[in-house]
């Protein structure tokens, strides 16, 4: 994957340097904006840049190229789709601001979340009122800021685009994933709220439609139509990926919730059981609900979503969902996504070295521990 591995290098150097052009900005307007600008590059250093591999594969599967690093034309022509992964990765991380914010997480791989650094900053301080206060503000704009840069990215790289139909299709499917996480994290925290008020046989599809929403589409569905659109895909060509992304975006996120209930804090980098301490309405709680007794089910449905959940109780929480099946179930259909992705490649009118690219990456995103 070296082309794949050029690309993650080249993302980190365009975020790099747009985000020397924003903190000039920030900085000119008076240095105590530097938060803003510390804060930016701490979450958009490093992590996997699954969206931005995504995005690349999606547009070297329709141009069938690939990146030529002593090419005299290799920055210009590869400028569009590595404004366009990067983009995606700052959205990603204004996602991540608010979702943490959402759930109250006190950590972000491994290191304070967003609001934990303005409240440690506020209370380091020792300015007036409430730190808890000022941390959730704070924290609100900032996601805000990177959710604005996300379209100036974008944007810097659309506009160089020849192909000015593409331009407006890779803006258009900006703009759509975009309205579906959001409304895919108002779905989230709608049922973990409103779960009580839904039948039984209900809950598997609702939870089925938030990992759809919030985060299938945006993980892998449409990074790699953006890519493609970008290429100037045909109908079919998008299509192609689109059937691909679609379900191992869903084996993506089946396993992170794995990994939110069952995962080694030392490799997620957020405490052991984070989701059942957030009240995660997740399939994999739908389903262990549907294969318990009533007693086991009626104490899932009263401790879950409780935040000071002792260590004891993760444990005989996360024995109950085993003991159970449902870890079993979500790992066939993890298996069965996977394949179902995978059987969308053969023969699908993509380049021939991108399709095992994202034959590979599949299994890269559904069996990882982190």
């Amino acid at each position: 994957m070296a082309q794949g591995s050029r690309l993650v290098d080249l993302v980190q150097t365009r975020i790099d340097g747009f985000l020397d052009d924003r903190s000039t900005i920030l900085r000119s307007i008076t240095p105590e904006l530097a938060p803003l600008d510390e804060f930016s590059r701490r979450f958009l250093s490093g992590g996997k840049r699954f969206r931005a591999l995504f995005c690349y594969w999606g547009w070297e599967a329709v141009a069938g190229r690939g990146f030529d690093p002593f090419g005299d034309d290799a920055e210009r022509d590869t400028f569009p789709i590595v404004s366009a992964a990067s983009a995606l990765e700052v959205f990603h991380a204004a996602a991540l601001v608010h979702d943490d914010l959402i759930d109250n997480s006190d950590t972000r791989r491994g290191a304070p979340a967003a609001h934990r650094l303005f409240e440690r900053a506020h209370a380091d301080a020792g300015w007036l009122r409430s730190s808890d206060e000022f941390g959730r503000a704070s924290a609100i704009l900032l996601g805000d800021l990177l959710l604005g840069w996300s379209d100036e990215l974008l944007d810097e790289g659309l506009d160089t685009l020849s192909d000015r139909a593409a331009a407006r299709a890779a803006r258009g499917e900006f703009m759509r994933m975009r309205t579906e996480v959001t409304a895919g994290q108002y779905l989230d925290i709608l049922a973990e709220q409103s779960w009580h008020t839904r039948r039984d046989d209900e809950q598997r599809a609702t939870a089925e439609r938030v990992i759809t929403y919030k985060a299938a589409k945006y993980s892998v569905e449409s990074p790699l139509a953006l890519g493609g659109l970008i290429a100037g895909g045909t109908p079919d060509q998008i299509r192609a990926l689109r059937e691909f992304g679609l379900p191992l975006g869903m084996a993506y996120q089946l396993r992170d919730d794995l990994l939110g209930v069952f995962g080694d804090p030392e490799v997620t980098g957020k405490p052991s059981g984070d989701d059942l301490r957030e009240g995660k309405r997740t399939l994999l709680v739908a389903i262990a609900r549907e294969r318990l007794a009533a007693g086991p089910r009626n104490l899932l449905d009263e401790l879950l979503g409780d935040p000071d959940l002792s260590e004891e109780q993760i444990r005989m929480l996360q024995r109950t969902i085993a003991d159970s099946g449902a870890v079993d179930e979500i790992e066939a259909i993890i298996a069965s996504d996977v394949g179902r992705a995978r059987a969308a490649l053969d023969d699908a009118p993509l380049s021939t070295g991108a399709r095992t690219e994202l034959d590979a990456l599949a299994t890269t995103v559904s069996r990882r521990s982190s």
